[in-house]
């Protein structure tokens, strides 16, 4: 959920510019029902005055998946590419939002001016077309935030990573004072792949298949899709897109012109009566998304169309860390209708748009910058990162979510720490992480809940027994008993002996009425539910 912000100015009255508005994505343990989660942007919005412009490096969801959430905060004109901006657009149109609040810059060597910040746009190789570097000059000097990148000459589809074009910018005024480097490989110690050294595997692994074959692969990997494509074509197959993202990001490429040459696809409704060998589906859900094409196949039928005994399923991807129970789920169930699963391990199938640790070291001697910011990485990752960078006399900070650094000294200086956290997508409402619903949410699924409702006259005097329902927890204790009759039992007993005062004061009853069902279901099914009690009172006249 990337989120940045860099500022040029007075103490306190720093002009800002936002780089890039990212989501993450929840897990049923940390944050069930949630949609997507985000980062917290409060300071954000106190200060949106004072903000110039949000810039987009590129379309990735963990980059531009909260800028339609949270452009509405901010209402500040958005720079992106080409291809960034029509998947910007999109996002914006499907939250009401004009897409002219996007402007589509070229790449260096145009210059966008905002406030004390002059901006460009550089082409930078990774696994989704168009992705960009920013060149950010400010009279303290100059700071490359290189986004998500790797060195790849022949990327397939986009733009190549161009060194001699890089050793102009590291040698222009005075060199660069900043650079904020993407971490993610920090700790793989072999030099990337391209993207072209997957055709070869692909195209003979694909040709070897007999039944029908599967493939998936994360959709934004525009590249990957058309590798895949032209294999299964030249296997004599026909090629049929399932999952909505996956289209509309080969439609965008295509429209923005970053994709040429995509193989002619069918549709599912035609797919259905083509011969299993002669079939090849490149499908959405290649980190086990529960309503992903990947994940429906699994289940069974999905637009008509069903995985058999003899066919082949292509994981062309990396599960990433957090996803790999979904992933393994989809496998399992996979295997046990007999379908063959080929996934990654040997790095055969797949390889990574993030650059390694050789590729890393490489851009720090290309650029040679005075200050080296990690980025993009857990805490791990941007430690080993400041580590390579201060080996080499490259002054280094770790900066955590919240860290306000002073990048114009020698050395980066950690100034202030802004409060932060997350924001959740929660159905259409944004929550803060911290503001209980969420909490209340993981604690009924933990520990279930009991709705107990209590009705008093006019005369402060309970009318029948408490009703009590359970939710999420066993009807029958271990007494052999329903446990809503004792706590029914309990609470007749409670209301009988109660005093008037604590019959008359609703918090008094509260606190009386949750203790005993607590008390009764640790007993009997050993949880601490939450408790609901609801106290009717009758109104004279």
């Amino acid at each position: 959920m990337n989120a940045y912000v860099y500022g040029y100015g007075p103490e306190g009255k720093e002009r800002l510019i936002v780089v890039d508005l990212g989501v993450t994505f929840p897990d049923m343990d940390s944050s069930p029902g949630v949609d997507l989660i985000m980062a917290d942007i409060a300071w954000l919005e106190e200060n949106a005055a004072r903000v110039e412009a949000i810039f987009i490096t590129h379309a990735h969801e963990d980059h531009i998946g909260a800028l339609a959430h949270y452009w509405p905060k901010l209402r500040k004109p958005i720079f992106a590419r080409k291809f960034t901006g029509k998947i910007g657009a999109m996002k914006l149109e499907e939250a009401g939002i004009s897409a002219d609040e996007i402007t589509v810059v070229a790449p260096r060597p145009q210059v966008i001016e905002v406030g004390p910040f002059k901006v460009q746009f550089v082409p930078i190789s990774h696994s989704i077309p168009e992705s960009s570097a920013l060149i950010i000059d400010t009279p303290a000097g100059r700071i490359v935030h290189t986004g998500d990148f790797k060195l790849d000459g022949n990327p397939i589809v986009g733009e190549p990573f161009d060194a001699e074009m890089w050793h102009e910018i590291a040698n222009e005024g005075d060199g660069i004072r900043v650079l904020t480097c993407d971490s993610t490989n920090v700790f793989s110690p072999e030099p990337g792949r391209s993207e072209a050294t997957l055709a070869g595997p692909l195209t003979e692994m694909i040709a070897a298949q007999d039944g029908m074959i599967v493939a998936t692969t994360f959709a934004s990997n525009v590249a990957r899709l058309k590798t895949l494509a032209e294999a299964g074509v030249a296997a004599g197959r026909s090629i049929c897109l399932l999952g909505r993202a996956m289209k509309r990001m080969v439609s965008a490429a295509e429209e923005t012109g970053v994709l040429t040459g995509f193989p002619g696809t069918i549709p599912a409704e035609q797919a259905v009566d083509v011969p299993r060998q002669n079939l090849m589906l490149i499908v959405t859900g290649s980190q086990g998304e529960r309503r992903a094409a990947s994940a429906a196949l699994s289940r069974g039928k999905y637009l008509g169309l069903e995985m058999k005994e003899g066919d082949t399923f292509l994981f062309s991807s990396k599960t990433i860390p957090g996803n790999e129970r979904g992933v393994i789920r989809i496998m399992n169930a996979f295997s046990e209708m007999g379908v063959e699963v080929v996934d990654d391990r040997g790095g055969r199938y797949h390889v990574s748009g993030h650059a390694n640790r050789p590729d890393i070291e490489a851009v720090h001697e290309l650029l040679r910058p005075k200050i080296l910011i990690p980025m993009h990485g857990e805490h791990r990752h941007l430690r080993e990162h400041a580590k390579l960078a201060m080996a080499k006399g490259i002054q280094s900070e770790v900066a955590t979510n919240g860290t306000m650094i002073d990048l114009t000294g020698d050395v980066p200086k950690v100034v202030e720490y802004i409060e932060t956290g997350r924001t959740y997508l929660d159905g259409s409402v944004l929550i803060g992480a911290f503001d209980g619903v969420v909490r209340d949410r993981i604690r009924m699924a933990l520990n279930g809940h009991v709705l107990i409702t209590v009705i008093i006259d006019e005369d402060d005097v309970p009318l029948g027994d408490a009703w009590v329902e359970l939710m999420g927890l066993p009807e029958v204790g271990k007494r052999g008993a329903a446990v809503a009759d004792q706590i029914e039992d309990e609470l007749s007993e409670f209301l009988e002996r109660a005093s008037d005062k604590v019959i008359a004061n609703d918090d008094k009853m509260d606190e009386a009425i949750r203790r005993i069902a607590r008390q009764v279901t640790m007993e009997e099914v050993g949880k601490k539910p939450e408790v609901t009690v609801v106290v009717s009172r009758l109104m004279a006249g």
